[in-house]
């Protein structure tokens, strides 16, 4: 009996040191090679470098809008980089917002390599960009976090007084997703990365626009509406249409009324 407990053993902390290094590998999905830049969308724009408070240097873009006072600040998903992510830079200008999405740290042109406590660091001093270099009020910023840039953005609210929150196809915590996608190992592996939005929504004071499809094949629907339920009111749930990665294209015409709709109230 001692011997097939030590064997059960051996095998756990064997299972729980693979998976604490190939979290990283599992977590992000980093490119470095820019497919396109808003300019061959149709868009001005100016290349922004940024600066973290641990020193690693950044790169995004901001795209004006004329005659706008609102800044639409985008934290993107686990994969890929801001060249990926045209159809929503799009939307946001006909929409007649200013734009700045930014590549976290290993993404794109970014330096560096990604981390949870990495994220939030660069989604901070993308913030004081806006603050401090663009001039905006902290009122005039709006945070928008889609599947894991909405951990980034949820870490970010609850620390800034911005305009309002839009978290899009996102997890309530590591765990959460964890329990759902794989039942039995995520009780027996260490969580390497908490990314725990849902226990930092008491502490966001803003607007909340939750979206999410009950036809995610990633992101379980669940985890949105607990997001949504551990919000305080003023908040607004809408039920998107089509899987993770193509939910708010899908759901055109109603998402970007529905998103119209929202920055109309704040």
């Amino acid at each position: 009996m001692s011997s097939y407990l030590t064997s059960l053993l051996i095998a756990l902390f064997l299972i729980n040191a693979f998976m604490f290094y190939q979290q990283p590998n599992m977590t992000f999905f980093p490119l470095a090679k820019l497919d396109g830049t808003p300019a061959n969308w149709g868009m001005d724009y100016e290349d922004v470098s940024l600066q973290t408070t641990d020193g690693v240097a950044l790169h995004g873009w901001y795209v004006p809008a004329a005659g706008s006072n609102q800044v639409l600040l985008f934290f993107h998903g686990n994969a890929g980089n801001i060249s990926h992510r045209r159809e929503s830079l799009e939307i946001f200008h006909r929409l007649g917002l200013n734009v700045l999405m930014i590549d976290y740290r290993g993404y794109g042109q970014s330096q560096g390599s990604p981390s949870e406590a990495g994220l939030y660091m660069d989604a901070s001093a993308a913030w004081s960009y806006l603050i401090d270099e663009k001039g905006f009020a902290a009122n005039e910023v709006v945070i928008f976090g889609r599947s894991l840039g909405g951990v980034v953005a949820a870490d970010l609210a609850s620390n800034v007084p911005a305009r309002g929150l839009v978290l899009e196809s996102t997890l309530s915590s590591s765990r959460d997703f964890a329990h759902l996608a794989f039942p039995v190992l995520s009780r027996l592996v260490f969580m390497r990365y908490d990314f725990a939005s849902a226990a930092k929504m008491p502490r966001v004071n803003m607007p909340v626009l939750v979206l999410h499809s009950p036809d995610d094949e990633i992101m379980p629907f669940e985890l949105g509406e607990a997001l949504f339920a551990a919000a305080h009111e003023p908040k607004v749930f809408v039920r998107m249409r089509g899987g993770h990665n193509d939910g708010f294209v899908v759901s055109q015409p109603e998402y970007e009324l529905s998103l119209g709709e929202w920055l109309g109230t704040l």
